[in-house]
């Protein structure tokens, strides 16, 4: 007999295992076979920085969360309804995330005596009651799967890796996946190896049969698909999400683009999917290191390209005197900053916002450049337009800000009509612009921009260097008033883009005292902690900003329209410092560095407790 189907509104499940144990690649399957059934989703992976750290220890456990819905959602979900424990360590890292009552499906094979010892039991959960405020599942994994690969032409090892598969399969028939992509896909990742995609495939299957004959889930469930706006979509990442906006914007700003970039996590991915372009003449170039990288990028731009140079905090801090470099040039150039968790190597998979002071301030003199946030997975997208844009029509270095937590989470991303970008067409100077010479610093009148001349071309030859220029002519000067004046005008330039940069958004209610301001990757959590506050009758402002040099003009008027003004951030105050020093208001912290997200439980408390 079939088993009944009992639908949701949604679902959080977290598969957690050893980093070799494939958890990563099962719940982004889980993700992507989500995506296709059309349920809003959003997602969470969390590995450790160690690259192979020790089997069976608690240091070693990775995870990923995946939160999917039949209606709009905003995070990854504050704590798991599921958990998927592949082992003791897995099991003793997260129960405390799990609500009493929730449902936890372990992998019994993996208690044994040496696993318990080390995550640190003293005794067997499954059997000394400690799990009772859940719904226990014990389900033999390792050895079904051994059972269902018995016939199949791979060693025990390679068999007992597949459960994972096993896993994967039980899953989807408990939540009423789809499998066929997911067969296609190991068909396709192991197509070199036949008896290796063989046997994850049969794995997939039987964890599937498992939960269809087994007694021990009495039903399954159904989250009906989401009531999204019609279009095209696909499930993205932050770091995918800025690889194709930063392609896209190299198409319509019609530059070759050039990558410079050295390997950090959480800002790798992107030198990974970019190398990917090389049909749409994107150039990526791995350096020996941060300097290196930041310097390639800046003379691809004095050579007429789109230079872009990734990194983390710290690689970033090695970049400074280059991005100096670029403000004193006046060049076009993009520097992304995943953001990590720090000081020096700190947690490196893990997120935080706290560079935000390092993008502002972080180099030599009076240096401004201008900042660009972006606040979710899909809208690094458009971020990586809105930073080009800038940089290339004010001949400015420009960070674009994204952290750990958009970089590696997904969400459904609706696929943008071509036909609807944005212009970022340039004009290259191409003939002497002053009595029949090239002045290199002589300044549009509206951007302040100086002209940009490709090197080589006849009549437009000019010096550049990091010593101070004369005004228009670009010669080295050591005028104490042409210096004053050189530094006030750079100064001015990116102070007058706020005038080509919206309005900041408030999303009031009538009637409201508090205003709840944002950035960056907190968005998400403030948008759910702001639905719970008012689904309770408090009556609240949030405004999220994009733009953090220039602020948007109407900043300083939005922020007093409220008596009091509560600033979220993944650092110790960063944003709030500015905002207090910049426009006088009193503005409130609440602030954590734990290298995870903020719920929007926690959130709404601090809402609650302000209103």
């Amino acid at each position: 007999m079939a088993k009944p189907v009992q639908e949701l509104d949604r679902v959080i499940i977290r598969f957690a295992g050893d980093s070799g144990d494939g958890m990563q690649l099962t719940g982004g399957r889980f993700t992507s076979e989500t995506a296709v059934l059309g349920n809003d989703l959003s997602t969470l992976p969390d590995f450790p920085a160690e690259i192979r750290a020790p089997a069976g220890s608690l240091p070693g456990v990775s995870g990923f969360q995946v939160h999917f819905a039949d209606h709009d959602i905003l995070t990854p979900g504050d704590a798991p309804n599921v958990l998927v424990a592949m082992n003791p360590a897995a099991l003793k890292t997260n129960i405390r995330d799990l609500p009493k009552g929730g449902t936890l499906i372990v992998n019994s094979d993996s208690f044994t005596a040496r696993n318990l010892e080390k995550a640190g039991y003293e005794t067997n959960p499954l059997e000394d009651g400690s799990l009772d405020e859940f719904q226990v599942h014990s389900v033999q994994l390792t050895s079904m799967t051994l059972e269902a690969l018995k016939d199949v032409d791979v060693t025990k090892r390679e068999a007992e890796r597949a459960k994972n598969m096993f896993a994967l399969g039980l899953m989807s028939w408990l939540y009423n996946r789809p499998t066929e992509g997911t067969v296609e896909f190991i068909e396709r990742k192991f197509a070199s190896k036949p008896s290796i995609a063989e046997a994850n495939r049969r794995a997939f299957q039987a964890g599937y049969a498992f939960g269809e004959t087994t007694e021990s889930f009495a039903v399954s469930y159904e989250v009906k698909p989401a009531k999204l706006r019609p279009g095209v979509y696909r499930n993205v990442t932050g770091n995918q999400a800025l690889s194709l906006g930063l392609v896209a914007a190299s198409v319509q700003s019609k530059l070759p683009l050039f990558l410079g970039a050295y390997p950090i996590t959480p800002a790798s991915g992107i030198l990974e999917e970019l190398a990917r372009f090389k049909n749409f003449g994107v150039r990526t170039f791995q350096a020996e290191d941060e300097i290196a990288a930041v310097g390639a990028a800046l003379g691809a731009s004095f050579g007429g390209s789109l230079g872009v140079s990734t990194s983390s905090g710290p690689g970033v801090v090695l970049k400074g005197e280059t991005i100096g470099l670029a403000v004193a040039l006046e060049l076009p150039l993009v520097i992304l900053d995943i953001q990590r968790a720090g000081p020096s190597t700190g947690m490196p998979t893990k997120p935080e916002q706290a560079d935000l002071l390092l993008a502002l301030y972080g180099r030599n003199a009076e240096s401004p450049v201008p900042v660009v946030a972006a606040s979710t997975p899909g809208n690094c997208f458009d971020a990586a337009l809105e930073a080009v844009r800038i940089a290339t029509k004010y001949r400015t270095p420009v960070f674009l800000l994204s952290d750990a937590y958009l970089a590696n989470g997904s969400e459904p991303w609706l696929i943008p009509d071509v036909a609807s970008l944005p212009d970022l067409s340039v004009e290259f100077a191409s003939e002497p612009n002053q009595d029949g010479k090239f002045m290199p610093y002589l300044r549009d009148e509206r951007t302040l921009a100086r002209p940009w001349a490709i090197p080589g071309t006849p009549g437009l030859e000019h010096r550049i260097g990091g010593l101070e220029k004369e005004a228009v002519t670009g010669n080295v000067s050591y005028d104490p008033d042409n210096h004053d004046y050189m530094v006030r005008v750079r100064a001015r330039k990116v102070a007058g883009i706020a005038g080509d940069i919206p309005d900041l958004e408030v999303d009031d209610e009538e009637g409201a005292r508090l205003l709840v301001l944002g950035w960056g990757g907190t968005a998400g959590p403030i948008g759910a902690a702001v639905r719970r506050v008012r689904e309770g009758g408090r009556k609240v402002a949030a405004a999220h900003l994009h733009h953090l040099n220039p602020f948007p003009r109407n900043t300083g008027d939005v922020l007093r329209r409220y008596d009091r003004v509560l600033v979220p951030e993944m650092n110790l105050g960063q944003l709030l410092k500015v905002v207090r020093a910049e426009f006088l208001v009193d503005a409130v912290g609440y602030n954590r560095v734990r290298g995870l997200p903020f719920t929007s439980a926690e959130l709404a408390e601090a809402i609650e407790a302000m209103a």
